[in-house]
């Protein structure tokens, strides 16, 4: 399955069928994911029903794509997903800095030697 394009999203909210229906699973398995991966849903119908947002959406695709395109275990994929949402922290951002001061100060050296 191609990846799901935010732009082929035109509502707010959509239901548990038409989630299902996106990635061509059942919902049973979009119930399951939100509860391996902790998603809390948007919203709910006067029904209970759930209904997803977009953002929502979005999530589930990161999973899908993780899962059943690339073969992820659930445990690898939720690593992965923790892994992009930790930020840099602050000796990360150090070094990456100074990575960037000495390969400026290169470029000069070398602009300098090329005149």
């Amino acid at each position: 399955m191609r990846e799901l394009e935010s732009k082929e999203l035109k509502k707010l909210y959509y239901t548990i069928g038409e989630v299902a229906a996106f990635f061509n699973v059942n919902p049973s398995l979009i119930r399951f994911w939100e509860k391996e991966f902790g998603f809390r849903v948007s919203k709910k119908n006067k029904k209970g029903n759930r209904l997803f947002s977009v953002k929502d959406i979005q999530n589930f695709n990161k999973i899908y794509q993780l899962v059943k395109v690339e073969g992820y275990t659930l445990d690898g994929a939720r690593k992965v997903l923790s892994e992009k949402k930790k930020p840099l922290d602050s000796s990360e951002n150090k070094s990456k800095e100074e990575l960037i001061d000495r390969l400026e100060k290169i470029k000069a050296r070398l602009i300098q030697l090329k005149s």
